[in-house]
Order: C-alpha cells, then sequence, then structure tokens
C-alpha cells in the first residue's frame, strides 16, 4: 500500500471515530433521563446530604475515582468512608454543596457489537462551601466524566474523573 493510501486510510478512520465519539444521545433519552436521576442521587443525596447509604445502590463494586486535586480512590468501600468520614464527618464544620450545570450534561452510549453496555456522561458542575458560622461561598467549577455499565440490567457507576478545578465566580 503506497503512502498516499496509507494517509487517506488513517484520515477516514480518524474521522469515522471523532464522528461517532460525539454521538451524543438525546436529553429526553430514556437512558439519558436515568443517568441523569443517578447523577442526581449521587450529588443531591449522596454528596450534598450525606446520606452515603445512597452509594451502595448505584456504585459498582470495581469503582475507582480519579481526582485532578485529591488523588485517586480505588474501592466502593474506601470512596464511601472516605466521604461519610471526612467530608460528612463533622456536620458542624466545612461543609460543600455540588450543583450541577444541567445544559452541560450529555451522554454518549458505549456497546459491543450493537448491544449497550455502558455510557459515558459528561457534564460541568460547581460547588459551594460553608464554613460555621458564615454564608455558603461559591467554590471551584469543575469538570466530570462517568463511566456507567450495565450490570444484571441495572446502571452502575464504574469510573469517575473530576478535573479542571478551578475557582472564581460561579
Amino acid at each position: 500500500m503506497n503512502l498516499k493510501k496509507i494517509t487517506s486510510l488513517a484520515l477516514l478512520l480518524s474521522f469515522a471515530s471523532i464522528t461517532s465519539l460525539s454521538a451524543q444521545i438525546k436529553s429526553t433519552s430514556e437512558v439519558f433521563q436515568i443517568l441523569k436521576e443517578k447523577d442526581s442521587i449521587l450529588f443531591n443525596v449522596g454528596f450534598n446530604t450525606c446520606s452515603t447509604a445512597a452509594f451502595e445502590e448505584i456504585i459498582n463494586e470495581d469503582f475507582e475515582f480519579y481526582h485532578d486535586e485529591s488523588g485517586v480512590t480505588t474501592s466502593k468501600s474506601s470512596f464511601i468512608t472516605a466521604i461519610r468520614d471526612g467530608l460528612c464527618g463533622n456536620k458542624d464544620a466545612f461543609r460543600s454543596r455540588r450543583e450541577l450545570i444541567p445544559e452541560s450534561l450529555e451522554v454518549f452510549l458505549l456497546k459491543d457489537n450493537g448491544v449497550v453496555y455502558g455510557a459515558i456522561q459528561k457534564g460541568i458542575h460547581r460547588f459551594f462551601e460553608r464554613v460555621p458560622g458564615n454564608k455558603e461561598n461559591p467554590g471551584s467549577t469543575a469538570k466530570f466524566t462517568h463511566l456507567w455499565v450495565l450490570v444484571a440490567n441495572e446502571w452502575k457507576l464504574k469510573r469517575i474523573l473530576s478535573y479542571d478545578h478551578t475557582m472564581g465566580n460561579n
């Protein structure tokens, strides 16, 4: 095969992969709505109210969490313990609250031979912080990517990437 054909094939494959990666599903689709609800359980219930029992149902057993500032958590139990004993350990101390920026949420299906086995959910969220005796203040804004997998027909959160944290006006 000559160089021109190889270059053409490489460009075609690159374009095909870019096109398929941008095939986000509609926000009205059932999967989008299910994963949006799971995001709400993860943050509005689990993170914001410290109801860590909510994590048990939605987090996969081989869970991993990658954070650009606080490092890696390599198990479901370590993640739940870190939230319960850290952020939620003393409700009269520092508190953090997360808000999803709704219009930023995107979902992309993952398929194996046409069968959906997972989804990538990504978006932007902002955090607000409260120190005892003070009002809530804007904290960081960050991007997130969640890998959801279907386990026995249930969506389970397998991986979280939390990155590009920036301080400033939310």
